[in-house]
C-alpha cells in the first residue's frame, strides 16, 4: 500500500510515477477524501477539548456547592451531551472516509524504484547479463519438454485432464523422483545459504492475500473455498510474509531469510491460448520460493544477493540463462524493482522466465502492518520485504529435459542432482 502521507505531500510527484507503469491511476479522488477527513479529525479534536473543558466546569461547580439539579450544572451537562452526540457522529463520518481512502489505496500498486528502467511494455525491458552460452545444446532435432516426458513415461497430460482439466500435469515415474530431487537439491542450497526454511500452510486467508497485494486486484487468478474464508496460495511468498503480519520486530531480529517450498495455484485467467502444452503455464506447479524482511537501508543490496541466490542455482545446473531488468510499464503490482531470470529453452529458440526477484520495499509491509522498531529512536518502520522465485521446479525440469536432451533420445541428468536421484540418465 501506498504511503497516504506521501501522497497527500507529494501529489504531483507520485501521480507522475504511477504513470510510468502505463495505467490509469488517478490519486486526486484519495487527495480530496484525505482533506475532507483531515478537516473533521480537527473539528473533532476541537470538540473534544470543549468536552474536557465542560467536565472540569462541572467538576468546580459541584466543589463550589451547587447540585446536578441546579440550572447552571444542567445547562453544562446539556452542552455536554449535544458536544458528546456531535463528536460521535464526525467519528463515524471520519471511519466512513478512511474506509473510502483505504478502498482507493488497496488498487494502486507500488511505485516504481529511482533504479527501474522506464519504459511502456516488456519491449523495453533492459538485459543486464546472460550466463552459460557455452552451454547452449547444439545438436539439432530437440524435441519440446512435453513431447521428450511423454516419450520417456515420466510426463502424463492426458490421465491429468481426466482427473482434472487441461494445464494440470501427472510426473510418473523418474519424473515424479526428478521433480522431488529438483526440490531438495534447491532447499539444500538455500538453506546452507543461511535461509530457514518454512513449511506454510497452502490455504490462506482474504485478509493473507490483501497483505501482499493479490487481492483485492488478481481475485479472478486465485482459487477460492466458497464455504469458507480461504484461498490456494499462488505463490509460498503469501503465507511466509504473513507469519509476521501485525508484528513490531526489533532491529536485531533482522534481516529475516526464508526459503520456502510448496505447490502453487493459479487460474492463469489472462493467458488464454498461451503455453497450452508444457509444464510452462499450469493452474498448479511447485515452486521453491526466498523471502527477505529488511532493514530499508539494506534492501537494495539484499536485493541484489536474493538475485545472485536463484542465478546460483542455474549455474549449478548449468542451464544457460539470462538476467532482465523489467521497465516500469513491464513490472508486478506489488514490486518496486524486479529482475526476471530467463532460462534458455532450446526447442522454442528463445529465453523464458524461471524466475521472478523483486524488491517490493514497504509497500506489502504497510498493507500487513510489519514494522521493526531501532533501540535508541522514537517510533517504528515499516521493513522492506523482497521475494524470488529459487526456482520455479516445472519451468527448471523443463529446461533440463532440454537441454540435457542427448541424440539417443535419453536425457543426462544434471550432475549435482545425480546424488538425490541416484541415476546419470532418463
Amino acid at each position: 500500500m501506498l504511503d497516504l502521507k506521501l501522497i497527500r505531500e507529494n501529489p504531483q510527484a507520485v501521480q507522475e510515477s504511477l504513470n510510468l507503469r502505463g495505467g490509469n491511476y488517478e490519486i486526486e479522488p484519495i487527495v480530496q477524501l484525505d482533506k475532507q477527513q483531515r478537516e473533521l479529525e480537527g473539528k473533532r479534536s476541537q470538540l473534544q477539548a470543549r468536552s474536557n473543558e465542560i467536565a472540569k466546569l462541572i467538576g468546580q461547580k459541584r466543589k463550589s456547592g451547587l447540585t446536578l439539579e441546579s440550572p447552571e450544572v444542567q445547562e453544562l451537562q446539556a452542552e455536554g451531551n449535544a458536544v458528546g452526540t456531535e463528536s460521535n457522529q464526525l467519528q463515524a463520518q471520519e471511519k466512513d472516509l478512511k474506509a473510502q481512502i483505504e478502498a482507493l489505496l488497496l488498487p494502486l500498486p507500488n511505485l516504481p524504484g529511482s533504479s527501474t528502467p522506464i519504459g511502456k511494455n516488456e519491449e523495453e525491458n533492459v538485459e543486464i547479463r546472460r550466463w552459460g552460452d557455452e552451454y547452449i545444446p547444439q545438436n539439432s532435432g530437440i524435441l519440446p519438454h512435453w513431447e521428450i516426458g511423454e516419450k520417456l513415461g515420466i510426463i502424463n497430460f492426458e490421465r491429468a485432464v481426466k482427473i482434472a482439466q487441461p494445464r494440470f500435469v501427472t510426473l510418473m515415474g523418474a519424473g515424479a523422483a526428478l521433480e522431488r530431487a529438483i526440490i531438495q537439491f534447491m532447499l539444500d542450497r538455500h538453506t546452507k545459504a543461511g535461509y530457514v526454511e518454512v513449511i506454510p500452510p497452502f490455504l490462506v486467508n482474504t485478509e493473507s492475500l490483501t497483505a501482499t497485494g493479490q487481492l483485492p486486484k488478481f481475485a479472478e487468478e486465485s482459487f477460492k473455498c466458497d464455504q469458507d474464508d480461504l484461498w490456494l496460495i499462488p505463490t509460498s511468498e503469501v503465507p511466509v510474509v504473513n507469519l509476521y503480519r501485525g508484528e513490531i520486530l526489533t532491529a536485531e531480529q533482522l534481516p529475516i531469510y526464508h526459503c520456502s517450498y510448496t505447490p502453487c495455484f493459479r487460474r492463469e485467467a489472462g493467458s488464454y491460448g498461451k503455453d497450452t502444452r508444457g509444464l510452462i503455464r499450469l493452474h498448479q506447479f511447485n515452486k521453491v520460493e526466498l523471502v527477505k524482511l529488511v532493514h530499508p537501508s539494506t534492501s537494495e543490496a539484499e536485493h541484489e544477493k536474493l538475485v545472485q541466490d536463484a542465478e546460483g542455482v542455474l549455474q549449478a545446473l548449468k542451464l544457460p540463462y539470462r538476467a532482465i531488468a523489467l521497465c516500469t510499464g513491464d513490472l508486478g503490482f506489488a514490486a518496486a524493482k524486479t529482475y526476471d531470470l530467463e532460462v534458455w529453452l532450446p526447442s522454442a529458440g528463445k529465453y523464458r522466465e524461471i524466475s521472478s526477484c523483486s524488491n517490493v520495499a514497504d509497500f506489502q509491509a504497510r498493507r500487513a502492518n510489519i514494522r521493526f522498531k531501532e533501540a535508541g529512536k522514537k517510533g517504528t518502520q515499516f521493513v522492506h520485504a523482497l521475494n524470488g522465485s529459487g526456482l520455479a521446479i516445472g519451468r527448471t525440469m523443463a529446461a533440463i529435459l532440454e537441454n540435457y536432451q542427448q541424440p539417443d533420445g535419453t536425457v543426462k541428468v544434471p550432475e549435482v542432482l545425480q546424488s538425490y536421484l541416484g541415476r546419470e540418465t532418463l
